[in-house]
């Protein structure tokens, strides 16, 4: 492992960071819209199961029967999966920051996410994030889930960093402070700006 005080390996969250939300409440929203549900019983069956869908537990087509399709419905589990995976979007500006600095200062990347495993490679691979994304510790391949600190420290041990030489990006407050309390430096990532001043103050800067 580094012993020095330099960054070698980023760490970041896919949601709100590189690529919108795969299936967070907004996109949950607009299905119910589109599908015409009633979006309080879909959310309510949603948080019973979502804990054990992102954590690779449950398939895709178990969490649809348990959340949509535990009675007839209009429409067909297939015509709900692609709406579901037509709502990512790629943050272009972030994905470029990532791929410049990976070249420039020859970084180790890693994603710490919460994902279930279908969306999930869906999203890695429409959006190719394996070509400068090293490794993933998704919540669907580890079988745990942020805010368990365990994520972090299995991310440590993958990666073969200390922490001190780890810097995190993620958009939720809590894994932020759950992340420093490893002594991972981390970044509330708000928007292409701001996060780009704050790798600039870690010595991280591609102007």
């Amino acid at each position: 492992m580094e012993n020095s005080n330099l960054i070698t390996t980023l760490f970041l969250d896919i949601g709100d960071v590189l690529l919108t939300n795969g299936w967070g409440h907004k996109s949950r929203i607009a299905a119910a819209k589109a599908f015409n549900l009633n979006y309080d019983e879909m959310q309510n069956r949603h948080r019973l199961v979502m804990a054990t869908f992102e954590e690779g537990k449950i398939t895709l087509s178990e969490y649809l029967n348990r959340t949509i399709f535990y009675k007839e419905r209009s429409f067909t589990p297939e015509v709900f999966r692609e709406f579901m995976f037509a709502q990512t979007a790629p943050n272009k500006e972030m994905i470029e920051l990532m791929r410049q600095l990976k070249e420039k200062y020859h970084l180790k990347i890693a994603v710490i996410n919460n994902e279930a495993r279908e969306l999930n490679e869906y999203r890695i691979n429409k959006f190719q994030l394996n070509k400068f994304v090293d490794f993933f510790i998704s919540s669907c391949f580890v079988h745990i889930r942020k805010p368990d600190a365990d994520i972090f420290r299995l991310a440590l041990d993958i990666a073969q960093v200390l922490p001190e030489n780890a810097l995190y990006i993620e958009d939720t407050q809590m894994f932020v402070d759950i992340a420093r309390d490893f002594g991972i430096r981390s970044i509330k990532h708000i928007n292409k700006l701001s996060t780009s001043a704050e790798l600039a103050s870690f010595g991280l800067s591609i102007g």
